[in-house]
């Protein structure tokens, strides 16, 4: 088929708009991902998908783009930085009186962010071709979102399952525009993992079971956003102060020391969510959570989600009385939240009758250990 302009200019000219909108990168690949069906099914077969059903449900639709939308011939893959300045690593790892918030979910929530900004991209490509067809995602689809960054020249997938770049690091969202455009595509970078294993070994949890595999039922950022029901008893002490999300696997990462701080002011730290103090965090009540939390990606797990991830994290303080007062006061009416007060209180009990202060687990003490060296970054 031909056009009536010509298609290596019009990518250019996408890159071009892209920056102009605040992306950093914009990245053009085909929608072949047939070498990625055999390891996603492994994965699920695995079950490391955990209680994400959607994950299976979908199955081989993850990685074929053309058919969650007939006619598409190009994925425009984006990425937008989104670290803050003063991100305050050490400080809140390494106070287990605070509450540590994964760094993404500081500020406004990204899904609105990108989706706006793609949105504009493909109006922008509408004007040079009237029928184009697309569509943006960003995490909103059955979309294999990694892969297809990497087959776009974004980054390459490192071993903690994260789309890494030499320029960049880490610490980026990904979207992407689903076209019906034959444009030109971009090269792969290289690996660059080499033999460092620094993610698997700082994982809190040991959930990088093995080079490039998450098991999900072990990581935290899935034990505190995505599970719905208890966390299991033994992964309890090892989340730490965390209570939505982690970072550990990408601030121990080499390639993060240098990484770019991001100029969106939407993802700028919420002063409430930056280094907050654990026991006021669990003295709101849900309209005081929703209100705190409108627009951030926060709100979706719900307030007794949060206040289950708070009650762990006071389990895992060091003893005060005032701790132990305000979560006996807030057993009520919800079994399975109870469970976890119940064990926090334990924790905390424990803790004065031993006459011991709660000690870091020895990942977390490496790792803070590391950034206080500047061996990893802290922003």
């Amino acid at each position: 088929m031909s056009y009536p302009f010509d298609l290596i200019e019009l990518a250019r000219l996408i890159k071009e708009w892209g920056l102009a909108l605040g992306f950093q990168q914009v990245g053009i690949c085909d929608t072949d991902l047939a070498a990625h069906e055999s390891v996603l099914q492994a994965w699920l077969d695995n079950q490391y998908h955990g209680d994400m059903e959607w994950m299976a449900r979908h199955g081989s639709l993850r990685a074929r783009p053309h058919e969650l939308l007939p006619g598409t011939l190009r994925v425009i893959s984006v990425r937008m930085n989104y670290l803050p300045a003063n991100a305050a690593f050490a400080r809140t790892l390494k106070n287990p009186r605070l509450g540590y918030v994964s760094r993404y979910a500081l500020g406004r929530d990204y899904h609105k962010v990108l989706r706006h900004r793609l949105q504009q991209l493909g109006n922008k490509i509408r004007e040079w071709c009237k029928e184009v067809q697309f569509r943006p995602f960003v995490d909103s689809a059955p979309l294999m979102e990694r892969p297809l960054a990497a087959k776009a020249g974004i980054g390459w997938v490192g071993k903690h399952s994260l789309i890494l770049n030499r320029e960049a690091g880490s610490w980026f969202f990904l979207g992407e525009l689903l076209i019906n455009l034959p444009l030109p595509v971009d090269q792969p970078q290289q690996d660059g993992c080499g033999r460092c294993v620094a993610c698997m070994t700082a994982c809190p949890t040991g959930a990088i079971v093995a080079p490039y595999t998450v098991d999900a039922r072990r990581c935290i950022s899935y034990l505190t956003i995505e599970l719905q029901g208890e966390i299991p008893e033994d992964l309890r002490p090892l989340i730490g102060n965390r209570i939505y999300g982690c970072d550990d696997c990408q601030l121990i990462c080499p390639w993060n020391r240098f990484s770019a701080l991001t100029d969106e002011k939407d993802f700028s730290p919420r002063a409430a969510l930056h280094s907050p103090e654990l026991l006021e965090l669990y003295k709101w009540d849900e309209t005081t959570f929703l209100r705190a939390t409108e627009g951030s990606p926060i709100r979706r797990i719900g307030h007794w989600r949060w206040l289950r991830n708070i009650a762990v994290a006071l389990g895992n303080a060091p003893y005060e009385e005032s701790i132990v007062s305000c979560l006996q006061e807030s057993l009520g009416n919800d079994a399975l939240l109870n469970k976890h007060i119940t064990w926090a209180i334990e924790r905390q009990l424990q803790q004065r009758e031993a006459a011991t202060v709660n000690v870091q687990p020895a990942r977390q003490r490496r790792l803070i250990n590391a950034i206080e060296k500047g061996l990893a970054r802290d922003a």
